[in-house]
């Protein structure tokens, strides 16, 4: 009988592994020149934040973001949800509510049923029908590799956005989802994760950041990111840099997905994992820790959690707690330091 082929084989990179490195669209974005903004885009390119946002008046400014990539799994209907969760991810990060979504696929209509990307469609609108807003369409092409994301558009009070260039010297750094993803993704393209291993991985990605960002919101977090392709260590820096401050992290105390230690020791990395160590090292005093520990720290993650900073972690513990979303203290932020600097303290340990 013949069997469907795997969807990740047509993947060049899995999930956010697929985009370009931070070096890399640093250095697209760096040839382009700077040009003139209007007053009402309050964020734009400038911080790498997590989506454009413009003032349409005193009350209200529209959120949109766009967010897309190869699987990451082989079954398509989690893979649509993935990809849905992770683009909602942020709006949340932003403190918006988000209000409608649109899609964006792309189809090898030759080699995969079209039946196979209807399931993929099917799992975005489930995760929009459970962030509670409607698919209002799309756009689709051919295309040899398959691809699937989505628009996502919310809203947000001016004053209650949540930037990632706002983080003060003295708060405290939480995140809210384990690391490990683009490792468990490396060796599920490779056919060597197990099924309870792919499982907890598509648990994790497709569980929304609304309630950590009701979290944050609740107690006035000063800063918020998420944490995708580039990295915990990355989207840090960029959070960092962008505030004007650095950081301690305590290695000991980031979470990680079971098996993911192992996985790390055994040499199993994506390719944007090993660019996004890269990209960070000159900023990064890395403390004990060896490669394999490094390459965690660096991991592309695929609708990862967020990094809040606070400055009422109390607060937020129990705002988090209530809402049953870990919360995990990962370190401290201080004036001290060049912009953007990471200071890692401790070791990894797990399996």
């Amino acid at each position: 009988m013949e069997t469907e082929p795997r969807l990740t084989s047509f993947s060049h990179g899995a999930g956010c592994a697929c985009k370009l490195g931070p070096a890399q669209l640093q250095e697209v974005l760096g040839g382009m020149g700077s040009a003139a903004a209007p007053p009402e885009l309050l964020v734009g390119t400038e911080t790498g934040d997590d989506a454009a946002v413009y003032r349409l008046n005193e009350h209200q400014a529209v959120v949109a973001t766009l967010d897309f990539f190869t699987p990451i799994v082989d079954d398509p209907y989690d893979w649509g949800r993935i990809a849905a969760t992770n683009a909602l991810s942020d709006i949340y990060a932003m403190g918006a509510t988000p209000l409608f979504a649109l899609n964006i696929a792309a189809w090898p209509v030759e080699d995969l049923p079209l039946s196979m990307l209807g399931e993929v469609l099917r799992g975005g609108r489930d995760v929009a029908s459970a962030a509670g807003i409607p698919v209002a369409g799309g756009h689709t092409i051919t295309d040899p590799e398959p691809k699937y994301g989505m628009v996502a558009i919310g809203m947000v009070h001016p004053d209650r956005l949540t930037r990632n260039s706002s983080v003060p010297p003295g708060a405290t750094l939480v995140l809210t989802k384990p690391l490990g993803l683009g490792m468990i993704s490396t060796a599920i393209k490779a056919g060597t994760a197990s099924p309870e291993m792919i499982q907890t991985a598509v648990d994790v990605m497709t569980t929304l950041n609304r309630d950590a960002a009701l979290a944050a919101a609740e107690v006035g977090a000063e800063a918020v990111t998420d944490v995708t392709g580039f990295g915990l260590l990355g989207h840090l820096h960029m959070m960092l840099a962008a505030s004007g401050v650095a950081a301690t992290v305590d290695a000991a105390a980031v979470p990680f997905i079971g098996g993911v230690v192992a996985l790390a020791r055994a040499g199993v990395a994506a390719g944007g994992t090993v660019r996004n160590r890269a990209f960070v090292d000159p900023f990064v005093g890395w403390g004990d820790l060896d490669e394999p520990e490094q390459l965690l720290l660096a991991d592309a993650q695929t609708s990862g959690g967020l990094i809040i900073a606070t400055t009422d972690p109390g607060g937020l513990q129990g705002a988090l707690a209530a809402r049953g979303v870990p919360g995990a203290v990962i370190g401290a932020t201080s004036g001290e330091g060049p912009a953007g600097r990471i200071t890692v303290r401790g070791t990894i340990t797990g399996a």
